[in-house]
């Protein structure tokens, strides 16, 4: 029997993986989202953290992944499901909730389905059965990319996500070629730049730092305060839903001569200029520590997208 959620009723939603991207993605569910509703969490680890903290919280868990979420009687009313685990796991899970009719949110770098930075192409992808969440250093950084393409052409855009060690999990630490592949792609096909490459930087200073991006684009030469001003507002933009997410310094122009190795990188375009833009994601703390910015803002993220899905899905089915 198919049950009819009233007006105004809050899209119920599930989350796979049990580690520290899922239990902050549901502790932020629980606590600052008005439109969605955790059923349950799944993960393997019955000892995990996150499965304890969710029974605490009175979610409904099993530990035995997406077969033992598929089976719960709370399953019948989810329509989105985040999948916090790994790329190569997503792939089953991925198949085994598009036969069901569920909607994923991808937060692994499987890539399966079409990247969404919320700010750049938020409402692109709202009929799409999986959208990926790129990665930590892509929600970061992408949306700057967009800002100077905005304005400009970029020819080449290079990122550089660094990250607290201690942050970094063992998923994390598991995807890292996934990482980099899959966010020079999307520095690519959502920030627009002819040619992306993306670095990420595991930091085991002690205390942690707070997670730093550094975004460089290769441009011709433009009104820079233009530039400038795409930026900051692009920055405002992601601080509606990551507050700690912030400029480091102001934006930094520098010629770049034509017998620089520079140009080696987009070569046949003439004069360029190189743009540099220092970031720093402070999370806003609702699991991890503050300095897990690069978690914080994926999370954050993903909450943006799926509220965003379910206000139109809720939409269509009213038509």
């Amino acid at each position: 029997m198919t049950r009819v959620r009233t007006a105004g009723a809050r899209t119920k939603v599930a989350v796979i993986g049990s580690g520290n991207i899922a239990t902050d993605l549901m502790i932020k569910i629980l606590r600052v989202s008005e439109s969605l509703e955790i059923a349950a969490m799944a993960g393997i680890d019955p000892d995990s953290d996150g499965l304890a903290r969710a029974r605490r919280l009175k979610v409904a868990t099993t530990h035995e992944g997406i077969d033992g979420l598929v089976a719960m009687d709370e399953f019948e009313d989810v329509r989105i499901v985040f999948d916090a685990t790994s790329a190569g796991a997503h792939r089953r899970h991925d198949e085994v909730l598009r036969a069901r009719g569920r909607t994923v949110v991808d937060l692994t770098p499987a890539a399966l389905g079409p990247y969404v930075v919320p700010p750049v192409n938020g409402d692109a992808h709202l009929d799409a059965p999986n959208v990926n969440m790129v990665t930590c250093g892509g929600q970061a950084t992408i949306p700057i990319v967009a800002a100077v393409g905005a304005v400009t052409q970029v020819h080449y855009g290079e990122i550089v996500a660094s990250i607290a060690s201690r942050s970094a999990g063992p998923g994390t630490r598991a995807n890292i070629d996934e990482f980099t592949e899959t966010t020079s792609s999307a520095i690519e096909k959502v920030g627009g730049a002819a040619r992306g490459k993306a670095i990420i930087v595991l930091n085991p200073a002690e205390p942690p730092l707070i997670m730093r991006d550094t975004v460089h684009c290769l441009v011709s030469h433009c009104a820079t305060e233009a530039v400038t001003a795409s930026v900051e507002e692009m920055v405002g933009r992601v601080q509606a839903y990551v507050p700690g997410f912030r400029l480091k310094q102001k934006v930094q122009y520098d010629r770049v001569a034509p017998d620089d190795p520079l140009h080696t990188l987009a070569p046949d375009t003439g004069d360029l200029l190189k743009v540099s833009v220092f970031l720093e994601v402070e999370g806003a703390a609702h699991y991890l520590p503050a300095y897990a910015g690069n978690l914080d803002i994926m999370t954050s993220a993903a909450l943006r997208t799926a509220e965003r899905l379910a206000a139109h899905r809720s939409t269509e089915a009213a038509k």
